[in-house]
């Protein structure tokens, strides 16, 4: 196997300031089932998150919402202090079970929740923080507000929000400068296509989650899988190249919590699509996802 490295997917500033490897790791996924509870193989998770700087991986996102907590305190004792490494993390949701997700904004929760973070992940500030979801239930200017607070206060550096429209990334960036934006992007799923463009022009960095996904375009024969084939790679990692070569502001940060499928994610910025590989999977990923829109 060649040296792998995710250096080689370029780079991008976070904020303007924080630089990182533009392929990052998401770590929901190193929980139990639902995102809920310790994970079945505590080990291999922290074998995981200990290969990633060896990797080149220097930007991992988490949540407080992961286990909960589970997963800061994962990445905590693997990895602290985090030397060259850039910490994520989110708050605005929380748990009441498996797979139970419920947005709670309010500012004295979200500063709480902050509070928590720094202390189980063993710093004094985050270096990026971001909104989980706007809960409709709260006037989103408060929320809004309470985000510049964290940073007023230092205890974030940098902030994002996730799954927004480009009419609420401009009116938070009324009351903060918006430094990332997370929602669902890949292959197959276009709806933020209009907020990735957006972040491009305004250099913000776009976090898709679920990257790798492709739908029926992974199914064997399909263009997807013709195009793998050609690369002597996996259909997901193809996917993958896809989104990185997407927009330059693209941090995908596919997640695992297996070493094996982390080597195999990050072996996927080494594939070079061509113009016309990359023009027909960006036609036929439009065409699955225009087909699965609702009339």
């Amino acid at each position: 196997m060649p040296h792998l490295d995710a250096s080689r997917s370029g780079s991008f500033r976070i904020g303007g300031k924080l630089e990182i490897h533009r392929l990052g790791f998401g770590a929901m996924r190193i929980t139990g089932k639902g995102i809920w509870g310790e994970p079945a193989d505590r080990a291999e998770c922290l074998r995981t998150l200990m290969r990633l700087p060896g990797l080149g991986v220097n930007f991992i996102d988490t949540a407080d919402s992961y286990g909960p907590d589970v997963s800061e305190q994962l990445i905590r004792e693997a990895l602290h202090p985090y030397p060259g490494l850039l910490i994520a993390t989110k708050a605005g949701l929380t748990r009441t079970g498996p797979d139970r997700w419920i947005p709670l904004g309010r500012p004295e929760y979200l500063l709480q929740q902050v509070h928590k973070s720094l202390r189980q992940l063993g710093v004094e500030q985050i270096g990026l923080w971001q909104l989980h979801r706007i809960d409709p239930k709260v006037p989103r200017d408060e929320q809004f507000a309470a985000i510049k607070s964290l940073l007023d206060q230092g205890l974030i550096a940098h902030a994002g929000l996730s799954e927004v429209s480009v009419e609420e990334i401009e009116a938070a960036s009324k009351h903060f400068p918006v430094a990332t934006v997370q929602n669902r992007y890949n292959l197959v799923d276009r709806t933020s296509e209009a907020v990735l463009d957006y972040c491009a022009r305004q250099g913000i960095g776009f976090i898709p989650w679920f990257p790798l996904a492709a739908g029926d375009l992974a199914r064997p024969g399909s263009l997807l899988d013709a195009v793998a084939t050609r690369h002597h790679a996996a259909p997901s990692q193809v996917a993958l190249a896809w989104v990185l070569r997407r927009s330059p502001v693209m941090l995908p940060i596919p997640g695992t919590s297996r070493l094996a499928h982390l080597e195999q994610n990050v072996a996927a910025v080494d594939i070079e699509l061509t113009d016309a590989e990359f023009s027909a999977l960006d036609d036929a990923g439009k065409v699955v996802f225009e087909s699965a829109a609702p009339a």
